[in-house]
């Protein structure tokens, strides 16, 4: 009898697709901006963008979408080629990536955009089954006070976790 059997089937599948559905996450979104509203979105990629995906190698920290034409780009995400991708094509790791959203989605997007002080930003990258998806978010900037409020519900949210163990 090995160790695998006695976990059940269902507990096996779910902790498989949690671990491996996240890329990448964009945590300072959550510090510097307020979300509003989340969407997912559909990326274009080029085929040595997937491999680095894989990888791991790929960092949101600094990327927004911008909204050109009728439709949505994502800007500033940075995907490192990987050495062994491809020796004939020459990878550029910031290029401007197409998004692929509904037009309904793209309207509202476009309409919230107008509005004072609202950005589009990548929270994350995940998988969907075999396509990768990107979580984008109707975010408004946060001003330092804010973010204090929130470091101190924080901490007293932790403080209260604390005091109900030990008590």
């Amino acid at each position: 009898m090995t160790e695998y059997d006695n976990m059940s089937p269902i507990m096996n599948k779910q902790s498989k697709t949690q671990t491996e559905r996240l890329i990448a996450s964009n945590k300072k979104a959550f510090h510097d901006y307020f979300i509003e509203e989340r969407f997912e979105a559909g990326i274009a990629l080029e085929g040595w963008e997937v491999k680095s995906l894989r990888a791991g190698k790929v960092q949101l920290k600094e990327s927004y979408v911008i909204l050109k034409n009728g439709e949505a780009w994502l800007i500033g995400a940075h995907l490192s080629p990987l050495l062994s991708a491809s020796t004939h094509i020459q990878p550029d790791p910031l290029r401007t990536r197409k998004l692929l959203l509904h037009e309904r989605e793209l309207a509202k997007l476009h309409r919230a955009k107008e509005r004072e002080g609202y950005t589009i930003m990548a929270l994350d990258l995940h998988w969907h089954r075999n396509y990768v998806k990107v979580e984008i978010a109707l975010a408004k900037g946060k001003q330092q006070h804010d973010k204090r409020v929130v470091t101190k519900e924080r901490e007293w949210q932790r403080e209260k976790q604390r005091l109900i163990r030990h008590s």
